[in-house]
């Protein structure tokens, strides 16, 4: 395994990080939450033992049922691993159950700390944006979190890099807790945050993990055009994540050809293309054991520099307004100064 520093902190993480979005107690969500008892403590001891330190979960994850079994299974090792978990999501009927409200983020880190049978959050993540709450109320009582000692760092996930910005000016103007990275939905198939978050994070010297890093599984190579996928997997419950078939299916075949050069396999090549871009960790989501060592396998894949030209030049998302004028700008102004 290799490690590296979540963001601008101290805090060491693996950069392979396990997701336990696949870990439940029976409440199954589709083809993704299944794994529970016996089979989480396997799959956890394997990523354990392939030295991941890092575990990821949230409230929202089998309405809770992922920390309890995560807090479960790491109990005796809680002391050796870094866990991050979040809160936004409705966690009940009554109506102050969810959001980034100081009231709900006071009741759920509790209530995610029992789950997970520790003293402790290592970094508490606001997992979506809440445009009804305004951003000073949330900044502040994640910020007594911290104070508190029930969390050590703060993150974000899934929220605009403007607002992400504004965030950390706050945070840096009033002395309080600093977000240290965000979690964002980056593959293949998915370079949204290149255009600002990216520029974004390199400004603030935040970090940055990836979750779904296959595109839903999509990028693993088993699915086929013309093809049903299989009931028991993540696409049959539905494509949570979108993009272009046409497009997927042709990064795919690249992801094949390139495998079979390097003896690797499409999954291996696709997370080991995101282990070359700035990021920190890569979230993964198994279910199975030879899933997930298929997908520790990249970590010591490296990737020629053709087939990380090849794959970057395929998925390089298009740009848009005001991305376009802004390079044709400076490319005059570059062109004028000389002469």
């Amino acid at each position: 395994m290799k490690y590296t520093l979540l963001g601008n902190t101290g805090l060491i993480v693996s950069r392979m990080a396990f997701g336990a979005l696949t870990l439940t107690r029976g409440n199954t969500m589709g083809g993704i939450a299944k794994v529970q008892g016996a089979d989480a403590d396997r799959l956890v001891g394997q990523a354990l033992d392939a030295g991941i330190n890092f575990f990821d979960t949230a409230d929202i994850y089998a309405a809770g049922q992922s920390e309890e079994e995560l807090g479960r299974v790491l109990a005796s090792g809680r002391d050796n691993v870094v866990i991050a978990t979040k809160v936004m999501s409705r966690m009940g009927a009554p109506l102050v159950q969810a959001g980034l409200s100081a009231r709900h983020i006071a009741w759920a880190v509790d209530q995610s700390l029992r789950r997970l049978k520790t003293d402790w959050i290592d970094v508490y993540i606001a997992h979506n944006d809440d445009p009804r709450t305004p951003l000073e109320e949330t900044l502040a009582a994640l910020d007594a979190v911290v104070r508190s000692g029930k969390a050590r760092y703060l993150g974000f996930s899934n929220w605009p890099a403007w607002k992400v910005a504004a965030a950390l000016e706050i945070q840096k103007a009033r002395g309080w807790a600093q977000f240290t990275h965000g979690q964002m939905y980056y593959s293949l198939l998915g370079r949204d945050i290149e255009r600002d978050l990216m520029p974004m994070q390199d400004r603030y010297g935040i970090g940055i993990t990836a979750w779904s890093p296959l595109a839903g599984g999509f990028l693993s190579g088993k699915y086929r055009q013309g093809q049903a996928a299989d009931p028991a997997d993540r696409l049959a419950a539905g494509q949570p994540i979108p993009f272009d078939p046409a497009t997927g299916f042709a990064v795919v075949d690249l992801l094949r050809a390139s495998a079979a050069e390097l003896g690797a396999t499409p999954a291996q090549v696709a997370l080991a293309w995101l282990l070359t871009r700035p990021i920190d960790s890569v979230i993964l989501g198994a279910s199975r054991r030879e899933q997930l060592a298929d997908n520790l396998g990249a970590v010591s894949l490296v990737l020629p520099a053709e087939v990380v030209q090849q794959l970057d030049e395929l998925t390089s998302p298009p740009e848009i307004y005001p991305h376009w004028h802004w390079r044709n700008a400076a490319d005059r102004v570059a062109l004028d100064a000389l002469g």
